[in-house]
């Protein structure tokens, strides 16, 4: 799940709104025209912005983007009965599963190695201790509880083969929250690449992806909003052919003093303190979601240092103390303050 600065896309140096249906917004050129639909999915708002010739083109392309994201939702969710990610929670195992669960596991244990295990998948055990009020426990009895559900952890153990996946410790469970509406964007932008559409925008609750530029040649322009003062930027962004992804402390606490929540640090089982926010900018949704989730884990030294040393990264972090830490090749996307 992704809780982090509200992420606002600026077109024509304006806000997008969010409509509840397929609009008419602005006319590119004589051809092409741009076309804005927001449906409730994934636990979220997912809004679909592009530009097309016609308004049914716009309504068949954007049609078949919401049906994919539909169909990763019946993947990745853990509270959908019907879902997979349910079942293999409940059962401990899936057979025949879709590609879209084999996919996302198969990367999430791939962007678990690659972030030294801040990134978890099987964390799912610990969050669920701290959901039903361990916050309320003694620290004792919180690292007692803990150090049993870190048992159950373990994105290694994960075992993917050809016609199943399974979770082999008894009551092992994944969450697929830190990565599937990041992968849902990618995979909404790939179909309406395939439908012809050329400039598009998929916002899945804060995971951002981008198609192309918009048609005048610019890039798309997305807004990160102060958390203390939503009417102020800390930072805006150019995109074109990039994903951007934010995770945050601040919107999802499980106690009333906002200690405990749910950006766990897998090594630990308990929750990492010392950043507010990370944004994270890379070629591919998924892989921001994802890493905008370890990277926060990891702390803003730590973090910094891995965006810096991970090709093809580029980040923002605000630490507990409103220090904020661009990596070193940000500035390519951040727009002129002129």
């Amino acid at each position: 799940m992704r809780y982090g600065f509200k992420l606002f896309m600026a077109v024509a140096g304006m806000l997008v709104l969010i409509f509840a249906s397929l609009g008419l917004a602005t006319c590119a050129s004589p051809s092409l025209t741009r076309y804005e639909e927001t449906l409730s999915s994934m636990g979220t708002f997912i809004t679909v912005t592009l530009y097309a010739q016609s308004e049914d083109t716009a309504r068949e392309a954007i049609a078949t983007a919401f049906e994919r994201i539909r169909q990763i939702e019946a993947a990745a969710s853990i509270f959908d009965e019907n879902a997979e990610t349910y079942r293999l929670n409940q059962q401990g195992m899936i057979n025949n599963p879709s590609q879209d669960l084999r996919t996302l596991i198969e990367l999430s244990i791939e962007y678990g190695e690659l972030t030294g295990g801040y990134f978890d998948i099987t964390v799912q055990p610990v969050l669920e201790l701290w959901e039903a009020g361990l916050w309320q426990e003694s620290p004792d009895i919180q690292q007692q509880r803990v150090a049993e559900a870190l048992k159950l952890t373990g994105y290694e153990r994960i075992l993917v083969e050809q016609n199943s996946i399974s979770l082999p410790v008894s009551g092992m469970k994944i969450t697929l929250g830190g990565i599937a509406k990041g992968y849902a964007a990618d995979e909404a932008i790939k179909v309406l690449g395939e439908l012809g559409i050329e400039h598009a925008l998929v916002n899945a609750g804060g995971d951002i992806s981008a198609l192309g530029s918009k048609p005048d040649g610019s890039g798309w322009i997305v807004e990160l909003a102060n958390p203390d003062n939503t009417a102020q930027r800390v930072a805006s962004f150019v995109l074109s052919d990039y994903s951007v992804a934010t995770s945050g402390n601040y919107e999802r606490y499980f106690d009333p003093e906002k200690k405990a929540h749910h950006l766990l640090n897998p090594h630990t089982g308990y929750s990492s303190s010392e950043c507010i926010s990370v944004t994270v900018i890379t070629a591919s949704g998924a892989l921001s979601d994802t890493l905008a989730t370890a990277v926060f884990v990891m702390g803003p030294a730590e973090g910094l240092d891995f965006i810096n040393n991970t090709l093809g990264v580029e980040g923002l972090i605000i630490d507990n103390d409103r220090v904020i830490h661009r990596s070193s090749g940000l500035a390519q996307f951040e727009a002129s303050s002129d």
